[in-house]
């Protein structure tokens, strides 16, 4: 998110109580299959790069399986199973469905008039470059030294004890994707968390996830830049892009011929460019108007590149049918609007006609520190508003827009998103419907491990920013 659009988003400080224990079990952790995926990093690409330079170092937290019996389950790939159970094993998902047998040292928690859900996938986040509570200290979210920053990496400005990490634990994300901020034409690398307390943001990410490439179009980039030299006009936007792709163009066309010295000088902005045009960054670009949108279908298109969600989409209704045709996600909020000019053509039902298009693929997202703890609720209203225009939507379908159709957006729909066997095992527990006012998340698991118990204040999760702040600083929420 840009500096102007801070000034629109209230941020709360939003704390849970202290957890020594997951601190303890996280020390003892051992790595499974995922751990050994993050070890290594890839073999690199035409455009030069030698691969993840800063791998990750996630382990999961061992546990003893965990059995959750007799629940209402919504899988996230659109199934729902009454009176179902879910069983968790090393790290995984081993199998759903009813009367399941489990191991004599399983974990048994009582479903009964209670949902299962995967954990939910927050596609756009800044927490850690925008910490909760924040301060002027605290704003790396937004290189604005140059309209295209591609050279940035999120992950470089991610802060682990943020708060914000734990006040959305609580509300049920498990993965969130960090993103730069919107002020430039390309921001920059975006990088896949887990949500587990760490201290370092490389204990954090997600084993195996692409990066994915921040762009932004429209008002932001010309506001910024207009008294810089530019872009100041949506004309100036696209020549920015244009002229930034020809460039890394050359660039992975001389790295793939040359060798050794003729192949020049990495060039990490290039670089991020050109890994793009290859798919091996997801590009992720946070647009408005329709027509803007269309644009970008086209640049992705004369560049050879591919469009993994457009952000924000205000008026993504208008094109539905295109973005169902070409498989591009519309990451949407449910009901923002009218904040600035482009943001003006909003309706309440965006994120349903967006669903209903023939290979639509829609997606709740959060771009707030207050918004990612109740993502749930603004499905809910997503839902609400979508009954009283004739589109009924089921619990189980809507838990697609926070699950599954995120992690598949991101890149990581074969290890997370869904209830299935093998997928990690990212698990809510909620005390009714996730939909209702009323919600609440009351165990959450990850990587079959729990990490939160609303009902246990050793597994509420304390920053350590937050330590010594008093009563007020802390507590479930």
């Amino acid at each position: 998110m840009d500096p102007g659009e801070q000034l629109m988003r209230l941020k709360t400080p939003a704390a849970l109580a202290a957890a020594l224990a997951i601190a303890l079990a996280s020390g003892c952790a051992t790595t499974g299959t995922a751990g050994d995926r993050a070890a290594t990093p890839s073999a690199g690409t035409a455009s030069g790069s030698p691969g993840d330079a800063y791998p990750g170092t996630y382990q999961r937290i061992a546990s003893a399986p965990v059995l959750i019996s007799g629940a209402t389950v919504l899988d996230g790939a659109g199934a729902r199973l009454d009176g179902a159970d879910v069983l968790m094993r090393e790290g995984r998902i081993v199998a759903v469905g009813r009367g399941l047998e489990a191991p004599a040292d399983a974990i048994r928690v009582d479903g009964r008039g209670k949902w299962v859900t995967p954990g939910i996938v927050d596609i756009h986040s800044h927490l850690g470059v925008y910490p909760s509570p924040g301060t002027r200290s605290h704003s790396d979210g937004n290189e604005m030294t140059s309209p295209v920053t591609a050279a940035v990496w999120a992950e470089h400005s991610v802060w682990p004890q943020d708060p914000g990490f734990h006040a959305a634990l609580a509300g049920g994300v498990t993965t969130l994707q960090i993103l730069p901020g919107s002020a430039n034409l390309v921001g920059g690398r975006g990088v896949t968390l887990k949500n587990v307390t760490a201290t370092s943001y490389q204990a954090m990410k997600f084993p195996g996830a692409p990066h994915g490439l921040k762009m932004a179009c429209g008002e932001n980039p010309k506001r910024v830049y207009g008294q810089k030299g530019g872009p100041a006009t949506r004309m100036g936007n696209v020549a920015g892009y244009r002229s930034a792709f020809i460039d890394a163009a050359d660039y992975r066309d001389k790295r793939a011929k040359g060798n050794g010295d003729k192949a020049g000088k990495r060039d990490l902005k290039l670089e991020t460019l050109a890994a793009a045009m290859d798919g091996d960054i997801l590009v992720h670009i946070h647009c408005y108007r329709a027509d803007e949108m269309i644009t970008m279908l086209d640049l992705a298109q004369e560049f050879g590149f591919k469009v993994a969600a457009f952000h924000h989409g205000v008026e993504a209704y208008k094109i539905a049918d295109r973005l169902g045709r070409d498989g591009v996600c519309g990451a949407l909020w449910a009901d923002w609007w009218g904040f600035k000019m482009e943001a003006f053509d909003g309706i309440q039902e965006n994120v349903a006609i967006v669903d209903r298009a023939p290979g639509g693929c829609a997606i709740v997202h959060s771009d707030s520190s207050e918004g990612i703890q109740r993502l749930n609720q603004e499905t809910a209203k997503v839902m609400a508003n979508a009954r009283r225009a004739g589109i009924d939507i089921a619990p189980e379908r809507a838990m697609t827009w926070l699950s599954l159709n995120p992690a598949k957006a991101m890149g990581i729909a074969d290890q997370t998103g869904s209830l299935e066997a093998g997928k990690m095992a990212d698990v809510v527990l909620w005390n009714g419907n996730p939909f209702s006012s009323y919600a609440l998340a009351e165990k959450v698991w990850i990587d079959g491990a729990a990490v939160y118990d609303r009902n246990d204040p050793a597994l509420q999760p304390r920053s350590d920013f937050m330590l010594g702040r008093g009563p007020a600083a802390g507590g479930a929420r």
